[in-house]
Order: C-alpha cells, then sequence, then structure tokens
C-alpha cells in the first residue's frame, strides 16, 4: 500500500493529491490511504506503518520516523535539514537524531546549509554528510573535504554511507534535489540531473535493505511540470518495485 501525507501549507497539500490522482490516472497505483493531520505530534499518531509514502512538506518525515522508529536514515536531499532551532522541514533530522528516534544518520547530495566550521550552528553528531558539490570543514586548523558527488564515484559514497548506516535503512528522498528545471519543491533546488539521482537511487538499492521509503517536498509545481512528474514517477517505480 502507499500512504499519501497532504501535510504542510496549501501548496504542499494540494501536490500530495494531485500526484495520487495522477499515479492513478495512469494505473500506477493501486492500493492507497490517505493521512491528514493539522500538526506533526497528530500526524505521529495517525501514520501507519507502510513501505511508501508521499508526503508534502519534509517535516512529515520527522511523523513517520517517530512512528516506524527505524535505527538509521538515509536522506537524499539538496538541504541537510540539520539547522538546530526549532522543528520545521529544515530542520526535523537534526531533531530525529538529538531525540535519539534513530541511532545515525547520513545525507546525500546537499548543497545548502553544509557544516563549515565548529561554530556554524547545525546538529554535526551521528550524521555523515555527502554534498553534492565540493565541500570542505575545518577541523582544529585544517581544512578537510566531505567525500561527494562532484569528485568521488557514486558508488564509493553509498559504500561509504553502507559502512556508517549498516545494511538496513529508511530512505527518504526530498525531491528539491534536482536542478530547478524539474519544479516539484517549493523551495531552493538543488544540482542533480534525474539520471544522476536515479543512479543513486540504484546504487543504494543494490547496497542496503530498504525497510521503508518516503517520497518528500511534493508540491502543485509539479501539475505545470512534464519533467517534474517524469522524475516522480520513475523514483516512485523504482523504488516502489522491492
Amino acid at each position: 500500500m502507499v500512504t499519501f501525507i497532504p501535510f504542510g501549507e496549501k501548496p504542499n497539500r494540494e501536490g500530495v493529491l494531485y500526484v495520487l490522482n495522477y499515479l492513478k490516472r495512469n494505473k500506477l497505483l493501486e492500493d492507497y490511504m490517505i493521512v491528514e493531520s493539522s500538526n506533526i505530534e497528530l500526524l505521529t499518531d495517525r501514520v501507519p506503518r507502510d513501505r511508501v509514502y508521499i508526503i508534502g512538506d519534509h517535516l512529515a518525515s520527522y511523523g513517520i520516523v517517530k512512528s516506524l522508529r527505524p535505527p538509521v536514515l538515509l536522506s537524499i536531499d539538496a538541504h541537510t535539514d540539520l539547522m538546530h532551532d526549532y522543528l520545521d522541514h529544515g530542520s526535523w533530522l537534526a531533531y530525529t537524531l538529538e531525540e535519539r528516534i534513530i541511532n545515525r544518520a547520513a545525507v546525500v547530495g546537499p548543497v545548502l546549509m553544509i557544516p563549515t566550521t565548529e561554530r556554524t550552528e547545525l546538529w554535526t553528531r551521528r550524521v555523515k554528510i555527502f554534498p553534492a558539490l565540493l565541500r570542505s570543514r575545518k577541523i582544529g586548523r585544517r581544512w578537510k573535504a566531505y567525500r561527494n558527488l562532484q569528485t568521488g564515484a557514486v558508488d564509493e559514497v553509498v559504500a561509504e554511507a553502507r559502512e556508517y548506516l549498516g545494511e538496513e535503512i529508511y530512505l527518504t528522498v526530498d525531491m528539491d534535489v534536482l536542478r530547478p528545471e524539474y519544479r516539484i519543491a517549493r523551495f531552493q533546488h538543488g544540482e542533480l540531473t534525474l539520471e544522476q539521482l536515479i543512479e543513486i537511487l540504484e546504487e543504494i538499492k543494490g547496497k542496503f535493505r530498504i525497510t521503508a521509503f518516503d517520497i518528500a517536498e511534493v508540491s502543485d509545481r509539479i501539475r505545470r511540470s512534464r519533467l517534474g512528474k517524469k522524475a516522480l514517477v520513475e523514483v516512485f517505480q523504482l523504488l516502489g518495485g522491492g
């Protein structure tokens, strides 16, 4: 079954419901349910134990993970979502780590909100970051480059994530990791093409056992985006195929 969670502001809610109807029209969807909530605590109580979730605001992943309690999580995202101020779509992963909802996490593909110094106000404990572009961080008096998708091979990045996380993961794919022309999410987009994203996901499927996954940050922009609809369908079919 697929659980649709039209959580967040109106563009996110409408985007998720549009995708539901789009998948139905194209005979890509059989059993499904819709879970709605006005706040994250109520959502946590309502989330069913499922394998596939399509969600609006990425904060909904916090509710899913808090309900399912997977030990580790792998995020594909243009942002780290590790800001540590208040709980929202830019900080949900930090709070899952701080509250010990999950033990460890890894983020692949971010271009924004990368921790660069020890004074950066981002959560950095029990998480590994693999940026889309070459990025460095200061450790003591020296600078060290992150393993990244620009200078490193995808299989090497995923292998390091596998070594850190172990075999079994919850996977969240924020569609804003794609370039702006895909027009799926509402906020700043990343640097990946669909072909690059599919390569990463295929490598993840080969190295991990995915217990459940979500496709996040779907908005109503997808209505007018041929590339966006194609991207969402390909990710959904690749991951949903077992």
